[in-house]
C-alpha cells in the first residue's frame, strides 16, 4: 500500500486539530509517524501547510442548538452558596444603636458606660454589635503572653457583658456581626482539634450564651442592611486599606456606595456627589476598647459609636459620636 504524500498527513492532522497550535499539531504529528518524520520536519511542514491555506477559514464548531443553554451532565455539582445580605425589618421604623470593637475583655470601662447611657436615653429598639465585641487574645495566632486571662475567662467576661445588654435593654433587638476577631474561633479549632467540630455546645453562640440573652448572630462575613445603609465590621472589604488617611473614604473607594464601618477604630465621614446629582456618603465609628494596647502603643484611634435612624420606607440619618475621656464631645 503506497503511503500517503506527507503534505496530505499534515493537512489531515491540521483538520483534525483545528484550534491548537501548529507547534501542537506538529508534535501530535511526529507522535503518529515517528518513522517519516523528524520533529524538526513535522514543525516545518505544518507551518508550511498553514501559510500557504491562510485566509481559509477553519471548520466551524459544532453548534448543539436543542441543548443550548443546559448544563452538561458531565459537568461537576457546584458548591458556590448565594451570599445575600442580612436584611433588618424596619417596617416600623428603627432606632439602632452602633458599638464597633469594644474587644471585651480589652474593653473601655468609661467608653462602654457612655455609649450605653446614650442609647437609654435614645431608647433605642435594636442594638447592632458591629464585629469586634470578643477580643479572643488567647485563641490569636499571634504571641501570647502566658499570665494574661485565659480563654475561659475571656468568655465569662462576654457572658456577663450581654446579660448587662438585655438588662439594660429588656425588649431591644440585639444583632451581634462577626468581625474578624470572634473569627479567631475556627481557625484555632481547624488547627487544633478538629475532632471538634460540629459540636454544638462548642458552637460561637452556645459559647457566649447568645441565645439565652436573645442575640442574633450574623456570620459569612454578610452585609447588616438598616433599610437602605449597608452595615459592614470592615474586615469584608479588598485588603490593601490598613490604615488610609480617612477610613470613610477608604470604604468608598473600594465599595462605590454609601454604609457605614467599624474596624479601624476611628470616626470618619465622606460624601462624594455622582453626575446624576446622587449623594453617597460613608461613616467609619470609633472604638470602644483600651486605646494604648501592647501592639499598638501609639495610633490615631478614638472612642466612639453611632446612633441610625431608620424611617418605615428605608431612608436613614447617621449620628456619628466621638466619645473623649467617657464623655460625648
Amino acid at each position: 500500500m503506497k503511503a500517503k504524500p506527507k503534505t496530505e498527513l499534515a493537512h489531515e492532522f491540521i483538520e483534525r486539530f483545528p484550534r491548537h497550535s501548529q507547534r501542537a499539531i506538529a508534535h501530535a504529528l511526529y507522535a503518529e509517524h515517528p518513522k517519516r518524520f523528524t520533529l524538526d520536519e513535522a514543525i516545518s511542514l505544518v507551518k508550511n501547510v498553514i501559510l500557504r491555506n491562510k485566509g481559509k477559514s477553519l471548520p466551524p464548531v459544532a453548534y448543539d442548538k436543542a441543548n443550548a443553554g443546559k448544563v452538561p451532565p458531565a459537568l461537576p455539582k457546584s458548591h458556590a452558596k448565594p451570599w445575600l445580605p442580612f436584611v433588618v425589618d424596619h417596617s416600623k421604623g428603627l432606632r439602632v444603636g452602633i458599638l464597633s470593637d469594644i474587644h471585651i475583655p480589652y474593653h473601655d470601662d468609661a467608653a462602654v458606660a457612655c455609649a450605653l447611657d446614650q442609647l437609654e436615653r435614645s431608647k433605642v429598639n435594636l442594638i447592632l454589635l458591629n464585629g469586634d465585641l470578643c477580643d479572643f487574645y488567647k485563641i490569636s495566632r499571634w504571641e501570647q503572653d502566658p499570665e494574661k486571662r485565659t480563654f475561659a475567662q475571656e468568655i465569662a467576661d462576654i457572658r456577663q457583658f450581654l446579660a448587662h445588654l438585655r438588662h439594660r435593654f429588656p425588649s431591644a433587638e440585639i444583632i451581634l456581626k462577626l468581625g474578624n476577631h470572634e473569627e479567631r474561633l475556627w481557625p484555632y479549632i481547624w488547627r487544633k482539634c478538629p475532632e471538634l467540630l460540629g459540636i454544638d455546645a462548642l458552637s460561637f453562640g452556645a459559647l457566649i450564651h447568645a441565645d439565652k440573652h436573645g442575640v442574633e448572630i450574623v456570620g459569612e462575613q454578610r452585609i447588616i442592611m438598616l433599610g437602605k445603609l449597608p452595615v459592614l465590621h470592615g474586615h469584608e472589604m479588598p485588603k490593601g486599606m490598613t490604615s488610609p488617611v480617612n477610613p470613610a473614604r477608604g470604604m468608598f473607594l473600594r465599595v462605590s456606595d454609601r454604609g457605614l464601618m467599624g474596624h479601624l477604630h476611628r470616626t470618619s465621614e465622606h460624601t462624594e456627589t455622582t453626575m446624576l446629582d446622587r449623594t453617597i456618603t460613608c461613616w467609619s465609628t470609633g472604638c470602644l476598647c483600651d486605646m494604648n494596647p501592647e501592639y499598638a502603643r501609639l495610633n490615631k484611634w478614638n472612642h466612639g459609636f453611632a446612633e441610625v435612624a431608620v424611617s418605615r420606607n428605608g431612608e436613614f440619618s447617621v449620628t456619628n459620636h466621638r466619645i473623649r475621656h467617657g464623655r460625648i464631645l
